[in-house]
């Protein structure tokens, strides 16, 4: 039977055990909260105490009151739709140590009755045991920028989906024009849609409004703009024309509050001696007695990556923050963006498992990021190109967006530092040209051939 050398494997900081603990079953109305604290006499031994709070703010300020004074180490709570965020917030401005984890991840035993007392418990235990792991919340000035971006990309999508409609409604009036056009929100489509609702029905008249290149196609236009578009679609283009012109304004002044709000929150502080930027200690990196620059630098570093445009960045900068610390290395950070595959390992079976969902903002923005980056002349196009000859356009956009969140993290990890291309040819002048031909020169030996190399100056 083979022998393996014992591998001894530190216990991770949050594998420690906490002596007072408490946990937070949440609800919408109320949280059933538990605190597992020493025995006052008996050594050994834990007092637990389940009690109801209401979910209102005088409440949970009192219970904050309550367990500072018994010198509670940590607080658990899970992530039950956005019940969480009344005790989260409050109780991390008393100063307690929160933490909230996933609800999969604290599951309770099968075969045990569920109630709301019940998982309190367990989830003290398993918080006293070390055996959760917290799920990321970045600090209140990041969540207030998250705040501002998520709802700019709602408002976004709503502002296409109103695009959609109104493209739905031409179709209806058998107004074709979106098939000429190369989008429906062009100056020219708008002036027409315009002109359609004032009451012209002149098909010539109104392909007089085309600009700039869609002028060339004056007769394909007079055909698409015939058809029979009514008084009651005029009364809905006018309405959804609204809606977009109202939802333009809103997105556009959400743009404006996120920048002011990116020059208001300090960026961080750059790394000391031997960090990333600095690998010999000398101090090279930033200067530290200099004040932080604002997040917009961030935002400036991050829109030097291909394919990322300032409002992509400011979307990736409220996703995962600037505090680079809290991802140890850019494989955590990858993980929890869910861009990485599940090991599953069984005995002899090593299987790839699906990604999870991860955050769907960011995972969005990087998909749009990738495809952009994708179409350029770089290093991140390249690499495109090569994987998806034998990977398919799914897992390249993936592998691309990978590396861009990589790119990512090290330019945040070391303030100081600039993004530099590769450039496109980085694959192929890598290539250790011996190894390359001694490998061509043993399969042409296998095939019966005499090779003999002759150095291309030479030649």
């Amino acid at each position: 039977m083979a022998r393996s050398e014992p591998v001894e494997v530190p216990d991770e900081e949050h594998e420690r055990l906490f002596e007072r603990v408490c946990a937070i079953d949440v609800a919408k109305g109320a949280g059933k909260v538990c605190t597992r604290l020493p025995h006052p006499q008996a050594t050994g031994r834990r007092v637990t105490r389940v009690w109801d709070v209401d979910a209102v703010t005088g409440d949970v300020i009192e219970l904050g009151d309550h367990l500072a004074c018994q010198g509670i180490e940590v607080v658990t709570l899970e992530s039950t739709s956005d019940y969480w965020r009344i005790f989260f917030y409050l109780l991390e401005a008393r100063g307690l140590r929160v933490q909230l984890v996933n609800a999969q991840h604290a599951k309770s035993l099968p075969g045990r009755p569920k109630t709301d007392k019940l998982d309190s418990v367990w989830l003290a235990k398993l918080t006293e045991k070390g055996l959760l792991r917290p799920s990321f919340v970045p600090p209140p000035e990041i969540r207030q920028l998250r705040d501002f971006t998520r709802l700019r990309l709602d408002l976004t999508a709503e502002r296409t989906r109103h695009w959609s409609r109104l493209e739905k409604l031409l179709e209806d009036a058998l107004i074709k024009v979106t098939s000429v056009a190369s989008r429906i929100t062009t100056a020219s489509v708008r002036d027409m849609i315009e002109a359609l609702i004032a009451g012209e029905r002149d098909p010539k008249v109104l392909a007089g409004f085309a600009r700039g290149r869609m002028r060339e196609k004056h007769a394909a236009l007079i055909e698409a703009l015939t058809g029979r578009f009514g008084h009651h679609h005029a009364l809905l283009a006018r309405m959804l024309l609204d809606q977009i012109d109202t939802l333009t304004g809103q997105i556009d002044q959400l743009t404006t509050w996120i920048e002011d709000h990116l020059q208001a929150i300090p960026a961080a502080q750059p790394p000391g001696p031997g960090g990333p930027d600095d690998p010999d200690g000398r101090g090279r990196g930033c200067d530290h007695r200099q004040s932080c620059t604002c997040l917009l630098g961030a935002v400036a570093r991050l829109d030097e990556i291909p394919g990322i445009t300032p409002h992509g960045a400011q979307i990736i900068l409220a996703e995962i923050g600037l505090d680079m610390s809290r991802f140890p290395t850019v494989g955590h950070l990858v993980s929890w963006a869910k861009l990485c595959p599940r090991t599953l390992q069984s005995g002899p079976k090593n299987k790839t498992g699906k990604p999870g969902k991860g955050n769907r903002y960011l995972k969005g923005v990087l998909s749009e990021m990738a495809t952009a980056a994708a179409k350029t002349d770089t290093f991140l196009g390249e690499r495109y190109r090569r994987i998806v000859k034998r990977r398919g356009k799914l897992r390249a956009m993936v592998a691309v967006a990978r590396s861009i969140l990589v790119i990512i993290w090290h330019l945040l990890a070391a303030p100081a530092a600039r993004f530099r291309d590769l450039g496109p040819d980085y694959y192929t002048t890598k290539i250790n040209k011996d190894r390359k031909a001694s490998t061509h020169i043993r399969q042409l030996q296998a095939l019966g051939f005499t090779v003999t190399l002759t150095p291309a100056e030479a030649a």
